[in-house]
């Protein structure tokens, strides 16, 4: 499909209505970005779409806004839509989006919260239906969800919504949604195997996939820091001081290390948060809520644990090791550098490590850039045999 994004400058061409537009402008939002121009048309006109689209270029509101339109358009209130996520946060902040943009009534069903309390919740009739799959997928079961008015369904963050641990459950989930509904489904990365598996669930869809904006390479400052695995702790805690972070995210893949590294940082008087997939729900909210508001500004968490945050600000990623998975290191890189600003991104890692990182450099175009911690300051290696 044509790049139309250069010739489009406003929501109206799009074909969004005013009251929509009103309440993107109380949100200072008064553009399309390059992903909404070429995504909305397409889902205006009733195809199923499936896209890919850099993290932090807006693909929320590229399904919301045309979605929340048409759903706005329909006399009916039994008609509705479901949006599917893989994790709390990410159906949490779509239901935080949703809201700015429309008085539909919006759930969130999500595992880990009373099952009584939401089966009341669809006694209010919610025409936006937010939640992971196997909450919905029970609450359908039950019959307390019916699925026979749904008009769309969406996938975000689709390629975690078909990996191995809940394939099963959004397949089945989606079995359960009339053939004439509408589907879609978008993610930052969305691989070969992610294709062929989406195209063969969805009727007929159209691809668009974004050129990329080079996020990673332009907007992103990439160091290394070398350590040897017993002393990355210490390594991350002298940088911290040194580098004095706005706010940093920091990455392990190892769920059981994120405690670990968390309580280290605490014991040597490093204000810190932990975030991990078996973190108590409450838990969880309170964390990314101290973290976002910027009262704890270091937060320790795992690739799986932090999918779909959308957390503005972030100024350093710094990742404890390099994922197995070369997406993860696109998605754990995106957190920050979003909204058009900039950030940085530090790997601290052994020998092995720094070899994946060069592998790394060269496949995604990136400049890596050498860094030691040196009289609690982070140089350039040249620096200190310049001073010695």
């Amino acid at each position: 499909m044509a790049d139309n994004s250069n010739e489009i400058k406003s929501f109206s061409a799009l074909g969004i209505k005013e009251e929509l537009i009103k309440k993107l402008e109380e949100l200072s939002i008064t553009e399309p970005s390059q992903i909404q121009a070429n995504v909305i048309p397409e889902i205006l006109q009733k195809k199923n779409v499936i896209f890919e689209s850099e993290t932090g270029t807006g693909k929320t509101f590229a399904f919301l806004l045309p979605l929340v339109q048409a759903l706005e358009e329909i006399p009916s209130k039994e008609e509705k839509i479901i949006i599917i996520a893989p994790t709390y946060e990410l159906a949490s902040q779509i239901k935080t989006n949703a809201a700015k943009i429309t008085g539909l009534k919006t759930s969130l069903f999500i595992g880990g919260t009373p099952l009584k309390r939401q089966i009341e919740a669809l006694k209010d009739k919610p025409q936006i239906i937010i939640g992971n799959p196997s909450r919905i997928l029970e609450l359908i079961h039950l019959k307390k969800l019916k699925t026979s008015n749904v008009k769309a369904v969406v996938l975000d963050e689709a390629d975690r919504l078909i990996s191995v641990e809940i394939a099963d459950e959004t397949k089945k989930l989606l079995a359960t949604i009339p053939c004439d509904a509408q589907f879609i489904a978008c993610s930052a990365t969305i691989n070969d195997n992610t294709k062929k598996i989406l195209g063969g669930i969805f009727s007929n869809p159209n691809f668009v996939i974004m050129p990329k904006e080079d996020i990673l390479s332009k907007k992103i400052t990439h160091w290394a820091i070398f350590a040897e695995n017993r002393d990355k702790i210490a390594a991350l805690k002298s940088f911290i001081l040194a580098e004095n972070p706005e706010k940093a995210l920091v990455f392990t893949s190892r769920a059981d290390q994120v405690e670990n590294i968390a309580s280290k940082l605490l014991y040597k008087k490093v204000d810190c948060m932990a975030l991990h997939a078996k973190t108590d729900k409450k838990e969880r909210k309170a964390a990314i809520d101290r973290f976002r508001n910027g009262k704890c500004r270091i937060l320790v968490t795992s690739d799986l644990a932090s999918r779909g945050l959308d957390i503005q600000g972030v100024s350093h990623i710094i990742q404890m090791d390099l994922p197995s998975n070369e997406d993860f290191f696109i998605h754990r890189s995106g957190r920050t550098a979003r909204a058009g600003k900039t950030g940085i991104n530090v790997v601290i890692g052994d020998e092995y490590e720094m070899r994946k990182y060069a592998a790394l450099e060269k496949k995604f175009g990136l400049t890596v850039y050498p860094k030691v911690l040196y009289k609690g300051k982070v140089v350039n290696p040249s620096d200190i045999e310049y001073q010695e």
